[in-house]
Order: structure tokens, then C-alpha cells, then sequence
């Protein structure tokens, strides 16, 4: 099938614009700022966060463009490490169903897709949303259940995007092995970019690793993580246009905002990660750029490149926090 003509990713912003015509600006501010303050605290695992329409409608409009860029990011960095196209979806503790979107912009097409929350008002939205795109509209089933007591289905791709947080310790374990067990092809793990955060993305990779999953990204290799607990974390960065909700909440004029972001991909396969990973904001320098990187080697080094690297130096004045070095042809 083709390709739709306007992207998901405009797609969901427009839509999410039009929701916002019916909610006045103050409850929608009001509603996204009590939800972070919830977000931000601890949650019962049997507790919906997002109980009415309302508030499903401020906090998607809020937060679903950054969740989508982070799972884009992540299922971009998956796709580069592996010939390979999921024939179905599985999005645990999906929501409103950003990672879906995200899934369709990488993968254009129809495949059997299933998203199982506990906030029925959020899979009512969220399938409100997916009727304004064609391969979205018939192709997604909206299931309620517990995270972390569902019978999950088998698919080829399990996405869980912030999700963990949302968990005790038990029943993180849970959900990631029931993401293993369903996926056939591949599971990806997205969380805040935090060191709290990251934690729970290495936990679900060891957990992943040992239920027989090989990484295929960001890390270039499947061994431990090279980076000593409590000295730094590995996060990522994506870059999320503002609506004007975002301004109104957080008081800012910019445009835009970047998520960051920690994520992992595994694989059932054998993937074919990078050779090296950029950790951390590239430094641009009078005639020479540092590199951050996570080598296949399986450690951390700091690469200087410079004009008499040719080819090379002109790469790195174009390479970004996240992408594969060398870069790919």
C-alpha cells in the first residue's frame, strides 16, 4: 500500500489541534498541570491516571507529540539495525496510542494492531484519533485490561512507552517479560530521559537479554552497559514542536522543546547494530569535532575528528546526539 499523502506525524498534530477547540484554554492547563503533578508522584498500579475525557484530551494534546517523537526515534534506530518490517503491533500500556502513530510513520501501511491500557477513557480517545488515518481506522483494536495482568497476544512488535515509571518493581518485571513472551520480532522499551529512568531501561534490557533478545539499538553490542551506576545515565533527544498549550503550561515562547528520552530495542533476530553510537551532544570546535560514543567493543571513547579526516570531519559537523557513527552510506 502507499504511502498517505500527509504524514502521520502532521496528521496526529492537526487532529490533536482540533480536539483542543472544544476544551477552554484554562481547564486544559489546569488539567495538564494536576496530571504531571500525579505523574510525578507515585501511582498505584489498579489506579487510572486519566479518568475522564478532559482529561484525556489536555494530557494527550500535551504529551502525545513528544511521546510519538521519542518512539519514533526509537523505532528509526531499530529499523536501521534490521532488515525487517512487523507484519502486526502490540503497544502495552499504549494510551491514546502515540507509539502507534509513531509505529505508522516509520512503517507506512495497515497491520493487525492491538493496544491495551487501563484508562478506558484514553482508548476511547485514542481510537477517536486513529479514525482520522486511513491505515489507523480499521486496523487497530482498543482493549481494556490491568498493565501487567493482560493475556497478552503474540505480535511481531511489542512496544511499552512510558510506562515502567507507572509500575512497582514487581510488576515492571512482569510487564517485560509479558512484552517478551508476546513479541515475536522485537520489543522496544521507551522512558523519560532521567537516571531513574534509565535504570528502568537497563533493568528491562538484562531482563530482555536473558529471556534470549539480542540489542539492536542504541547500544552497538549486547554486553553490559559500559556506563558505572550512579556516575551517568545514557538518554537520548528529540526534538517536539510546541503547541500553544505547551506555551500556556510551562510559560515558554519557544517553538519547539526536546524530549529526552531513554529507550532499548531487542531483537528475536539477528540484528546489525551500529558500529558506534553518539552518547551525547556532539562538540564543535574550530577545526575539529568530540565525539561521545558507545563502541561494539562494548566501552565508552571520546573521538576527536579533524580537517584531516576529510570526508570524515565534514560527516561529523552534520552527525547528532544519537545517531551511528561512522554514519551509514
Amino acid at each position: 500500500m502507499n504511502a498517505p499523502l500527509q504524514s502521520a506525524s502532521d496528521t496526529l498534530r492537526s487532529t490533536l489541534a482540533a480536539l483542543l477547540d472544544g476544551l477552554p484554554p484554562t481547564q486544559a492547563a489546569k488539567a495538564v498541570e494536576r496530571l504531571i503533578a500525579n505523574y510525578r508522584g507515585t501511582t498505584p498500579t489498579d489506579a487510572p491516571i486519566l479518568r475522564e475525557r478532559a482529561d484525556v484530551v489536555a494530557y494527550a494534546a500535551y504529551r502525545m507529540p513528544a511521546t510519538f517523537e521519542a518512539v519514533r526515534s526509537a523505532l528509526d534506530a531499530l529499523d536501521a539495525a534490521a532488515d525487517w518490517r512487523p507484519a502486526g503491533h502490540l503497544d502495552i500500556g499504549g494510551g491514546t496510542g502515540a507509539a502507534v502513530w509513531a509505529a505508522q510513520d516509520v512503517w507506512p501501511g495497515e497491520r493487525a494492531t492491538t493496544v491495551v491500557d487501563w484508562s478506558q477513557p484514553a482508548l476511547d480517545l485514542g481510537r477517536e484519533l486513529a479514525s482520522t488515518q486511513g491505515e489507523l481506522a480499521d486496523s487497530v483494536r482498543w482493549e481494556r485490561g490491568r498493565i501487567g495482568a493482560h493475556d497478552t497476544p503474540e505480535a511481531d512488535l511489542v512496544t511499552v512507552s512510558y510506562v515502567l515509571k507507572e509500575l512497582t518493581e514487581a510488576d515492571r518485571a512482569v510487564v517485560v517479560d509479558a512484552a517478551a513472551r508476546a513479541a515475536t520480532g522485537a520489543v522496544v522499551i521507551i522512558e523519560p530521559g532521567t537516571p531513574d529512568g534509565y535504570a528502568r531501561v537497563i533493568e528491562a534490557r538484562d531482563r530482555l537479554i536473558a529471556a534470549g533478545f539480542q540489542v539492536a539499538a542504541p547500544c552497538p553490542h549486547s554486553a553490559a552497559c559500559p556506563i558505572v551506576p550512579g556516575t551517568d545515565w545514557c538518554h537520548f533527544s528529540a526534538r517536539v514542536a510546541r503547541s500553544s498549550l505547551h506555551r500556556q503550561v510551562k510559560g515558554g515562547s519557544l517553538a519547539y522543546e526536546d524530549e529526552k528520552f531513554a529507550y532499548v530495542a531487542a531483537t528475536r533476530f539477528d540484528p546489525t547494530p551500529a558500529e558506534a553510537r553518539v552518547i551525547r551532544k556532539p562538540q564543535t570546535r574550530k577545526g575539529q569535532v568530540l565525539l561521545d560514543l558507545c563502541e561494539s567493543k562494548g566501552g565508552l571513547t571520546r573521538t576527536t575528528v579533524t580537517k584531516k579526516h576529510g570526508t570524515a570531519y565534514r560527516e561529523a559537523r552534520n552527525v547528532e546526539w544519537g545517531d551511528e557513527w561512522p554514519r551509514p552510506n
